[in-house]
């Protein structure tokens, strides 16, 4: 008598006196996943293990992953412009003061961090 599993097509291995299903993940695509996808996979594994797992046995983590990346970096890159063109950071102020542009700047990019942290990784 056949298990469900083998109805199905599945496959086992022995180990020893113990029968062990054979389970693959389906395969997924490989694009890459930076500091906000690593931010966001530490945030699930921490605080949605329901999600993380769920995404994690359906083999779709990585897409997911990769997706928040691509989300985030878009975000981050539209708001840098944003504030910086609204605090009047420009490349003038570069030329003339380098220090104050690069104090601005990381004062920008801190804000725009949090937003983006808030907005699409912390979700």
């Amino acid at each position: 008598m056949k298990s469900i599993f083998e109805q199905i097509g599945g496959t086992y291995t022995l180990q020893g006196d113990y029968r062990l299903p054979n389970l693959t993940l389906p395969a997924e695509e490989t694009r890459s996943i930076g500091v906000w996808g690593q931010r966001r996979l530490r945030y699930l594994k921490q605080h949605h293990k329901v999600l993380y797992y769920n995404l994690l046995t359906s083999g779709k983590i990585h897409s997911h992953l990769a997706d928040i990346e691509e989300q985030a970096q878009i975000l981050f890159s539209r708001l840098i412009k944003e504030y910086a063109e609204k605090e009047g950071v420009t490349e003038q102020l570069k030329a003339t003061d380098q220090m104050a542009w690069v104090r601005r700047m990381n004062n920008i990019r801190s804000s725009v961090t949090e937003v983006v942290n808030s907005e699409v990784v912390f979700v």
